[in-house]
């Protein structure tokens, strides 16, 4: 029976590159492991690709990670087997979900994954870590900046 959070089908042809592309980031980028670490990796936007496997029992373990990613724009996919998915990046235990917040060389792989699978998952990309847009100074600390540098100029010139 399919469960509940399983919002579109993944081809086998997909599963077996999402899980050679995990390989690759575990041996040259970061991967985070279990649903918290996974949950956390997303809501503070360091993820750029989810993957959740597809026999969580119960599902109230991930049952939030399809909307959270697509709330953040974090590209998610879903491999049948959590044993398997554990098993991709050489842990003897089943994993219910990894994020991959540095992907080293497999971001080809990862790019060529979410282009596969973007018709059936809303999100498309993965957000870019972004600068924050600098705070404009205030008017009057500008003109204190100001009076300070011209009073440099000053100093400066008097020597």
């Amino acid at each position: 029976m399919a469960k509940s959070y399983v919002k579109f089908e993944v081809s086998n042809d997909v599963v077996s590159k999402t899980y050679e592309a995990l390989q690759l980031a575990k041996q040259t980028g970061t991967v985070r492991k279990g649903a918290n670490e996974v949950t956390k990796s997303v809501e503070r936007g360091l993820a750029s690709f989810v993957v959740i496997a597809g026999d969580v029992e119960p599902e109230e373990v991930v049952i939030h990670l399809p909307s959270l990613c697509e709330q953040k724009k974090i590209p998610y996919s879903y491999v049948p087997s959590k044993a398997d998915l554990g098993k991709s990046i050489g842990m003897n235990v089943p994993c219910t979900a990894l994020a991959v917040e540095n992907a080293g060389t497999a971001a080809n792989a990862i790019k060529d994954i979410t282009s596969k699978i973007t018709g059936t998952s809303a999100p498309s990309s993965a957000p870019k870590h972004e600068e924050k847009p600098k705070e404009a100074k205030p008017k009057v600390q500008k003109e204190h900046d100001k009076k300070i540098e011209e009073k440099k100029e000053e100093d400066s010139s008097e020597e």
